[in-house]
């Protein structure tokens, strides 16, 4: 089973822009998404800005992605967590701070290893386990960070054949 994953810690506003949580923080996001319209029609556009900074290097565990991700976010971890709190109470969709992981299985395009492999044989370890450890958990807490995983199963529907 091809198993391909990636790890992101994001700041959502209904309001703030990208470029301004930029100039707040100090900190360059990997990715970012322009608030948009709800249409759906001829692309969805996000109904969100969202400043993100990114792990999608293969072959690693969550837990490995995330521990980058929060390695480059640690020594930021009070501007990170005043902003949340700001954007939290400015805009009361939710938590404007998340850490999101993001996983398919059976994903023909993955470029992890064989994740149901013994160790062994593909020269790494299991891609499917994870944990997080406790710096990861006292950053979220700090940041009043949610935690939301995905996870989808890309196997092929027989009766579609």
């Amino acid at each position: 089973m091809f198993i391909s994953q990636y790890v992101y810690f994001g700041l959502s506003s209904l309001t703030m822009p990208a470029a301004e949580m930029t100039a707040v923080l100090g900190i360059e996001p990997d990715e970012i998404k322009v608030r948009g319209s709800r249409f759906t029609e001829p692309k969805v556009v996000p109904v969100l800005h969202r400043w993100k900074i990114v792990c999608r290097e293969p072959g690693l565990r969550v837990d490995e992605q995330v521990a980058r991700v929060v390695a480059r976010l640690e020594p930021h971890v009070d501007a990170i967590a005043a902003l949340a709190q700001r954007l939290d109470a400015e805009d009361r969709q939710g938590p404007s701070a998340v850490l999101e992981v993001v996983r398919k299985f059976n994903d023909e395009d993955g470029q992890d290893r064989l994740a149901s492999a013994p160790p062994e044989i593909i020269g790494g370890h299991d891609l499917l386990g994870w944990h997080l450890e406790r710096e990861v958990l006292a950053f979220l807490h700090a940041t009043g960070a949610a935690l939301d995983v995905d996870e989808y199963d890309y196997t092929p529907d027989p009766t579609d054949e």
